[in-house]
């Protein structure tokens, strides 16, 4: 008798639920009609897209992508790749290149910021300067950046050679070892100056009243700064992180730019792959299967991008 009592209350609360979201619609049906069509444009441009892709990555598609030939082959381009060899490559070189970019970026920002916190001459200019790898455009900075590392032409390895510290200019971007590490530098350059603003902003949170009072109890630079500094910075450095993390697990430009894959794969990530079996090879449904899985991991990201910013809001109300 409880079971069913409950049971019954269960499904009158579904159901009143159900009418009180029906009926706040109804109540602001006017709100929502100043939004909708920017919901009918989300709808073509975003929802149809990421349909479309799913229900393509079910089929086998020819390389001209005529709708009426494909062929439902149900999960066998996602066995394909996961099967694959290259996958598993391309997989362990994009984690490198995300946490390898996300964490030094971060740091090397971090550091930056807390130096720049500082009052000190010239510390307005030297902010400008360093946002500029940041602002500049990324095709730009990557065709730059591929003349610097150039195994001929290149100005480090003319300053290495000039110096006696090598006997001819190294192979950075023409490598299979090196080439992974010397675009992640170039990302790592670009990226630094977006953590050190986020950063900066967060640091001008901190109390200062605090800071005077750890100083006064004796607390050292160190206990200063892991003690007080730091847990005000902890959210916005969640949010950073994240950030970053999605910008270059979504990264094409540098990659691609510099190097396309090559040499045999090494620099390949999961972006510039989809890309390559997309429109380099006309692998229409196995490219569709990658984007997909891409697709999960980003919005495994952007999960808990958005649940760090809802502890951020969370904390704010609490204050």
């Amino acid at each position: 008798m409880t079971i069913v009592t409950g049971k019954a209350e269960a499904r009158q609360r579904l159901q009143s639920g159900r009418s009180g979201v029906l009926r706040e619609i109804w109540e602001h049906r006017a709100d929502y009609a100043y939004v909708l069509p920017a919901i009918a444009v989300m709808l073509i441009v975003i929802a149809y897209p990421i349909y479309y892709t799913i229900e393509l990555s079910f089929f086998k598609t020819p390389p001209g992508l005529q709708l009426r030939d494909k062929t439902f082959i149900g999960f066998d381009n996602y066995t394909t790749i996961l099967t694959s060899e290259v996958f598993w490559r391309v997989t362990w070189n994009t984690l490198i290149w995300t946490l390898g970019s996300t964490l030094v970026a971060f740091v090397l920002g971090f550091a930056t910021a807390l130096a720049l916190h500082r009052e000190f001459v010239g510390r307005g200019v030297l902010r400008a300067i360093l946002i500029i790898p940041w602002v500049i455009s990324a095709v730009a900075a990557s065709y730059i950046w591929k003349w610097i590392y150039h195994s001929d032409f290149g100005i480090i390895g003319a300053v290495l050679v000039g110096l006696g510290l090598a006997d001819r200019p190294p192979n950075f971007i023409d490598s299979v070892n090196t080439v992974l590490p010397s675009l992640i530098v170039v990302n790592i350059w670009r990226e630094f100056p977006f953590a050190m603003i986020m950063m900066m902003a967060g640091l001008q949170t901190v109390p200062e009243q605090l800071l005077r009072a750890a100083q006064v109890d004796g607390a050292s630079a160190w206990q200063r700064f892991w003690h007080v500094t730091f847990p005000h910075l902890r959210n916005v450095s969640t949010v950073t992180i994240l950030l970053l993390a999605v910008a270059n697990f979504n990264s094409f430009i540098i990659p691609w730019i510099m190097t396309g894959g090559g040499p045999s794969n090494a620099s390949h990530i999961w972006i510039t792959h989809i890309y390559e079996l997309a429109f380099g090879r006309q692998r229409w449904g196995v490219a569709s299967a990658y984007s997909v899985l891409l697709f999960l991991t980003l919005m495994t990201l952007g999960y808990f991008y958005v649940r760090a910013l809802s502890g951020n809001e969370r904390q704010e109300g609490s204050a």
